[in-house]
């Protein structure tokens, strides 16, 4: 098994993916709820490191401002991309996370693709369109456990 975390701007995907893993029977953790984020969009770090200690079989799903300093814990960090329209599409509405239904944070999610995107392309092992079927993606994360 292995530690593989799944990021990627908002909309991206990330947690219809983490659901279709926990399904399969994976060890999921979903970053946007349960506490897992402090205030700054920065994961708790102590509970990120307890998390990973712990668990050498865990699927993590998120984006957060601190996520680099975990990588190297990550055997694979794959990156979750499409383009901004289907990102603000599945953003504005999905009815599990509230983020993404105004024009103010439809805003921010476009100047997150141009500013953030890059460097989380730069961290990841994989990159994957997050357009493909659901299953598709969870047998390519299959594969690299």
């Amino acid at each position: 098994m292995a530690r593989i975390l799944i990021t990627g701007m908002s909309g991206a995907g990330k947690s219809t993916l983490l659901g279709e893993l926990a399904l399969r029977g994976h060890r999921t953790v979903d970053t946007d709820y349960d506490g897992w984020e402090l205030p700054g969009a920065l994961w708790d770090e102590d509970r990120m490191s307890e998390l990973l200690t712990r668990h050498d079989d865990v699927v993590v799903s998120g984006t957060a401002e601190n996520q680099g300093r975990f990588y190297d814990r990550f055997e694979q960090v794959v990156l979750l991309s499409a383009p901004v329209e289907v990102l603000i599409e599945r953003a504005s509405t999905r009815t599990n996370n509230p983020y993404g239904r105004s024009a103010d944070q439809q805003a921010e999610i476009r100047e997150y693709v141009v500013e953030v995107e890059p460097l989380l392309r730069r961290g990841a092992d994989i990159q994957l369109d997050g357009r493909r079927p659901v299953a598709d993606l969870a047998d390519v994360v299959e594969g690299l456990m």
